[in-house]
């Protein structure tokens, strides 16, 4: 097996000073260089928008893409809880190291040390920068910057704006974007869609892209192509992600030669309100933020939980000594705020045990009422009144009076495509940040650090990195897109849509959706087997020929088409879940979110094959019909010491 492609890159030294040491070892491009040089930018998010607004003012010229009608539609947007970052504000012996040693311990040993590392040194700077754009986070009673507490922490890290983290970051970001786009270094491209990637001499050199409004098919050329699409999340159907989340851009760089790292990684968030229906089409997450001051808990009696079902009694009808506080029982040093895949999976278990408390017996309750007794209503309501507000209107259950139900769905995927340390894939010239690359999370990524690594890749990391490799092609002039690779690929695309067209099938894209979601849900989910995988793998195979000989897409492909757009972001996700399900029986081991039944320790947590499965795996596309090869990327651990995670004491 030959990983000669796996160079990490990461650099020598002591683990603090290697980021110091790789910026003044690597090349840079002059600002009258830079102006030769042209960047594709694919998603607006805070990965997209931060790196495009920061190559911009370097001097590059940059083009971005996004599939929304505007780049602050992007799903960072719907970010709730709050950002991380190593300031010690609180002066609870927070640290650079502590941020590193949290994050690696909560990705359960399977990240990559000197990434991590960096990633914590840099989160500092971020919050400066976001203050400087006018981001409005929160702030105590003296003026300063306030913190407060997130899952797989004991300090005080996040910092946040209500509940609406997210969409103010994204607006600061999308506010230094638009400034370069009215300078002229940025040129956005909103209601476009990456529909594959352009080779040249074995480097990236464009994408073709279809036009989402007029369907035209469209080739946009560059020197060096940044892929900060997000994650893969909607393979499941019904997850937290908008619903025109997918991972399309990622697989079709995997098919033109980038390795896809770690699929089986994806995150199931403990606090999403509950299932209510068969035609649902998302789910609502409340925030992670929430588990400060709400306490979650099941009735200790079964006989309650048959009341609460038939809607006999109210929750908050339910005597202090007959709740279970199953959290605060089972990790009493760190209660509620444990990792999301932690507290994910102790609410499962609660609910396969018969506590779940509502008719399907999937939820507990998130309570606010200690906190409410404790700090008054009117404190709550400034915490958090934006989602409590979102949460009675959704159920039509006011939250201050009653608990919240709540129950794990898929959220953030931890895989993608892999990268070295300058965040570069297995092709030359391709980028991916953010979300869409594996680098930062290991098995699990803590609450609050997704913000963080979108920003840190994009305003603190790209810009430095993605310079080594294009001072070596200043001599290369403008792109020509007329070359004939852009003719085959441009080929190619349009024989996929119009095969898509032509099939004339019976069942809806969503149809179609919905069967692989359940597959992967009920198979590739909170928890994993052997038999299971296996059938999860014939059943996708035998979906993806179900897709291709019976799937419908009404209209026509060279005008405004949703469902095609959604035909062909199956497609992907059909690939995208057989690659998870390949991965997840492949690692015969449990670690973060990823859960092998026959993998676990007496009192049902992860257990970890340190011996066998220390490693990246990178999967490599070896063309359709074939298997691709797995390629391994040793983890290797020069300063944590490695342990069976602990959050009981």
């Amino acid at each position: 097996m030959s990983d000669n492609k796996l160079q990490s890159k990461i650099p020598d030294g002591p683990l603090a000073e290697k980021w110091t040491r790789h910026k003044a070892d690597i090349k840079v491009v002059s600002p009258a260089n830079k102006r030769k040089l042209e960047i594709i930018i694919i998603g607006t998010g805070l990965g997209g928008a931060s790196a495009a607004a920061s190559l911009g003012e370097l001097g590059y010229n940059v083009k971005i893409f996004c599939i929304s009608d505007s780049p602050r539609r992007a799903h960072s947007i719907a970010a709730q809880g709050g950002i991380n970052a190593a300031k010690n504000y609180q002066n609870d012996n927070d640290s650079v190291y502590r941020l590193f040693y949290d994050t690696i311990k909560g990705g359960d040993y399977r990240s990559r040390e000197a990434n991590v590392y960096r990633l914590a040194d840099v989160s500092r700077n971020i919050i400066d920068q976001c203050v400087a754009q006018g981001v409005p986070f929160a702030r105590d009673y003296g003026g300063m910057l306030d913190n407060r507490s997130f899952g797989g922490a004991q300090v005080s890290r996040t910092f946040y704006a209500r509940g609406q983290t997210g969409q103010q970051l994204l607006l600061g970001a999308y506010a230094a974007l638009n400034r370069q786009i009215a300078k002229g270094s940025v040129k956005s491209f909103p209601r476009h869609e990456m529909l594959d990637l352009v080779m040249i001499d074995g480097k990236a050199r464009g994408i073709v892209a279809r036009n989402l409004e007029t369907g035209e098919i469209e080739r946009h050329g560059a020197h060096a192509v940044v892929i900060a699409s997000g994650g893969y999340g909607n393979v499941f159907f019904l997850s937290t992600n908008a619903m025109n989340s997918n991972g399309s851009a990622a697989i079709q760089c995997y098919k033109r030669g980038a390795y896809f790292a770690n699929p089986c990684f994806a995150q199931i968030h403990p606090t999403c309100i509950p299932v209510h229906g068969d035609q649902q089409s998302k789910l609502t997450l409340m925030s992670e933020s929430l588990r400060n001051d709400g306490r979650i808990w099941v009735p200790k009696k079964l006989e309650d939980v048959e009341k609460l079902r038939k809607k006999e009694i109210k929750p908050s009808e339910i005597a202090e000594d007959d709740r279970d506080y199953y959290l605060e029982r089972r990790y009493p040093a760190f209660g509620n705020l444990v990792p999301r895949d932690v507290a994910s999976r102790a609410a499962k278990e609660r609910c396969d045990a018969g506590f779940g408390v509502n008719e399907t017996g999937l939820a507990v309750f998130l309570d606010f009422s200690t906190a409410i007794k404790r700090l008054g209503e009117k404190v709550i309501a400034e915490r958090y009144g934006n989602l409590f507000q979102m949460y009675e209107k959704i159920t039509d259950v006011n939250p201050y009076k009653e608990p919240m139900m709540i129950y794990p769905a898929i959220h953030y995927t931890m895989g993608g495509i892999w990268v070295d340390y300058n965040l570069m894939t297995t092709v030359p010239g391709l980028y991916a940040i953010g979300e869409a690359n594996f680098s930062d999370h290991g098995g699990n990524r803590l609450g609050a650090s997704a913000l963080m690594q979108g920003l840190a890749d994009g305003y603190f990391v790209l810009p430095y990195t993605i310079g080594d490799y294009l001072s070596s092609q200043i001599q290369t002039p403008k792109i020509d897109v007329n070359h004939e690779a852009f003719d085959l690929v441009e080929k190619q695309v349009k024989e996929k849509i119009d095969k898509i067209f032509n099939i004339k099938g019976k069942q809806t894209v969503d149809e179609l959706h919905k069967k692989l979601g359940r597959i992967m849900w009920d198979m590739v989910g909170m928890a994993r087997n052997e038999n299971g995988l296996k059938q999860a793998l014939e059943q996708i195979d035998a979906l993806r020929k179900e897709f291709w000989a019976d799937v419908k897409v009404p209209g026509d492909n060279s005008e405004f088409n949703q469902e095609l757009e959604k035909a062909v972001r199956l497609a992907d996700f059909i690939e995208i879940g057989e690659l998870m399900a390949l991965d997840a029986l492949n690692r015969k081991e449990s670690c973060g979110g990823h859960f092998r039944e026959e993998m676990q320790t007496e009192d049902g947590e992860t257990k970890r094959d340190d011996a066998n499965f220390m490693y990246v795996a990178a999967w490599e596309y070896k063309g359709e019909g074939s298997k691709p090869q797995l390629h391994k990327e040793p983890l290797v651990y020069e300063v944590v010491h490695l342990s069976t995670r602990n959050y009981k004491d």
